[in-house]
Parts: structure tokens; sequence; C-alpha cells
């Protein structure tokens, strides 16, 4: 059945989504039945008498000697590929077909053809084929904030910039790369670099303090809506400290993520963590905690996802003297294209306190999630 369909890895993915729904256009009526025609049936009976013939019993693909064609078959049984998209995107490809999510247009809209009821039990019927519970889930995986890090290992890649809206003119960018090990880890880089108008005239430029960084998922359970992980990074202080753009010194970051989804599409993430200098006589220890509070709407149900949120940002040196900074940070993620694998996000940081010495941004990111396909791919 056309409905099955892997949503990751590009032009072979593509592949598969247009043998599928040729083959779903020659299953035989009564195998797929009208809307609305009797009972709806379970997600295995439907399985069975529709999709059974490409896909196996065990959900590994038939063998390309049986079904005739050389297309590789997703094998639902790979926790990698399985566990990573939510169901609400397996089940718009289901309900209207291929392009829905940048796909083959051959692979055809289910939505006059198996009932909505049906369609999501065949969707918790291939989810018992990744038999490993290690694996997070893709509900789990909230939206990206500006600054706060999500708990949810991800293959992204993601560039930053930052400005400054008032006083003397500061651009500031960030690389990031991150990459997913098995069902719970992830490593990543990020190597920031700007740009800053010099007190004396003229401009300056050069790159910032890499920071390398592992991930840990400790908690993980779609019942309810929750995601914990443990994250170290260590800080290289590869900036000019003269220059403003590092530190002058490594330094160590632990900190623990917390998702939590909530009703109606509304999610919640925390933040918290220390920042731990190697040479103290250049920067003071340091603790930090954010808060994010945001709700996904999606268009006309299966389509682009617009999510608002609000960060809240606070972090203390922890020296003589020092106060607590408050920060207000408001923003909008968008997905730009129909794979929704690559999305947007603007907002402006807005300092609570100090603001005689401290200045609004524009903060800006464009993400790129590579496990799902190229980067033009799906639009």
């Amino acid at each position: 059945m056309a409905c099955l369909l892997t949503l990751r890895g590009g032009a072979a993915r593509a592949a598969r989504l247009g043998v599928l729904g040729a083959l779903a256009l020659a299953l035989p009526a009564a195998a797929q039945g009208p809307a609305g025609a009797g009972p709806a049936r379970s997600g295995a009976e439907v399985y069975h008498a529709a999709c059974i013939a490409c896909h196996g019993a065990d959900g590994k693909g038939t063998a390309r000697s049986l079904v005739g064609f050389d297309a590789p078959l997703p094998d639902f049984t790979d926790c990698n590929f399985a566990s990573r998209e939510p169901n609400v995107d397996w089940l718009a490809v289901a309900h209207l077909g291929g392009p829905a999510r940048g796909f083959s247009r051959m692979m055809p809209a289910f939505r006059d053809a198996l009932t909505e009821v049906e369609l999501r039990r065949v969707v918790d019927y291939l989810r018992t084929f990744c038999a490993d519970d290690e694996w997070p889930r893709g509900e789990l995986n909230l939206p990206r904030a500006l600054v706060t890090e999500k708990a949810y290992p991800e293959d992204e890649v993601v560039f930053t910039t930052v400005s400054a809206v008032e006083g003397a003119g500061v651009w500031t960018y960030e690389f990031v790369y991150e990459k997913r090990l098995g069902a719970r880890n992830q490593w990543e880089i990020a190597v920031p670099a700007g740009i800053r108008e010099r007190s004396t005239g003229g401009w300056t430029g050069g790159m910032g303090d890499i920071s390398l960084g592992i991930k840990r998922v400790l908690l993980h359970s779609l019942r309810s809506g929750t995601i914990f992980s443990a994250v170290g990074e260590l800080i290289l202080p590869t900036g000019d400290e003269d220059d403003d753009f590092g530190a002058g010194t490594a330094a160590f970051e632990p900190f623990l993520a917390l998702g939590q989804t909530l009703p109606a599409g509304a999610f919640a993430q925390l933040q918290a963590g220390l920042g731990l200098p190697f040479d103290r006589d250049r920067a003071n220890d340091e603790g930090f905690w954010r808060a994010v509070l945001g709700k996904s709407f999606r268009e006309r149900r299966w389509g682009r996802v617009f999510s608002p949120m609000v960060e809240l940002l606070g972090s203390r040196e922890f020296a003589a003297g020092e106060r607590t900074l408050w920060d207000a940070l408001p923003q909008i993620q968008i997905t730009l294209s129909r794979r929704q694998h690559v999305m947007a996000n603007i907002g402006v940081r807005v300092p609570l306190n100090r603001t005689a010495t401290r200045q609004t941004e524009f903060w800006v990111y464009l993400l790129w999630d590579w496990f799902d396909g190229r980067l033009f791919e799906g639009w």
C-alpha cells in the first residue's frame, strides 16, 4: 500500500514513493474499499490486504526478484529511519499523496480510498515493526528555539546570524553541525564568527570560540510527552579576546535540557547549566537558565507549520557585585519546504534589565534537517 512510505533520504526515497504509488493504483478495489464502506479495519488487516505484497509480512520489504523493480523498499524495522518522523507526517503523505511532502506525484492520495481511522491504524501498526524502544519518537522533536538547546538528538545544520538593533554595529554568525549517534546520542560542533565596529572607527572581524558538544538522552516517554537530556560542551579559546570575539580561555559547559509536549500543539522547553572557565583570571564561573513556551499551528491541517514561542533567558556570573541578567526573546519558527526539513526562525532579543549597557538584537536562523533529504529537495 502506497500510504506506507519512507519520508527520509532524498532521491532514493522519492523513487520508492513512485513505485509504491504505481503498485497501489493496481491494487484490487476490494482491498482498499471506499471510505465509509463497512466497519473500519484494523491496521494489521489493512496492511495484510494492501501492503504485504511490496513490504513483506515482516516490514523489511519483499525481495526485488519478486516485486520486479530495482528501487529499494523501506525497512520499517530500521528504527533509525522509522522512529524519527511524527505520525502526522506519515498521515499527510497517506492522506494527500506524495506531493504533500515533496515526493513523487505517482504516490496517490488515499483520502477517498481509506478512512482516516484506517490510515491512523495502519501507521500505528507500522510502528510495531521497530521493536527497540530506545529510540525517541519524532513527536518529541520540538521546534528549535533560537538560544535554548532542545533535548532531542538530531541531524541538523543551523546557520544563525545576530545583529545589534542599536548602538555600535555588531554582526555575529554561528554555523552548527549536529550528527546523531545511535538511538540516544548526538555530537555537534559550533563555529562562531563576527564583525564589529571599532570605537576608534573602522571595522574588525574574526572567528569566535569554537565549541564541541555531546548530548545523551536520559529519559523519553511518548505517553507523557517528555524528553530529558544531559549535554556537555567544551569551548576552545579560538577567538580573538582583544576584539571581543573570544573569552581568552577554554571552558566547560554542562547542562540539562527538558522538552515537554502540551495539549493542543503547545510545548515547553527548559535548559539549565554552568559555564566553567579553565582560567578564572580571565572569566568567571557562570550559571544560566532558559525557558521556552510555544505552540505550533499547521496550515490546512497537513501543511506548513508555524511555531510562535517566547524564550526567557537568565544568566549570572558567580562574582561579587554581579546581578542576574534577564532577556526576553519572542520569535516564530516556520517550515519552508513541503518536506518540512528546511526551517527559518526570526526573533528579537530584548534585555529586561541593565538596558543601558546591553543592546536589543535581531536574531535569524536557517535550519536544514539533512537526514530528511538534500537541501533543495522537497520544495
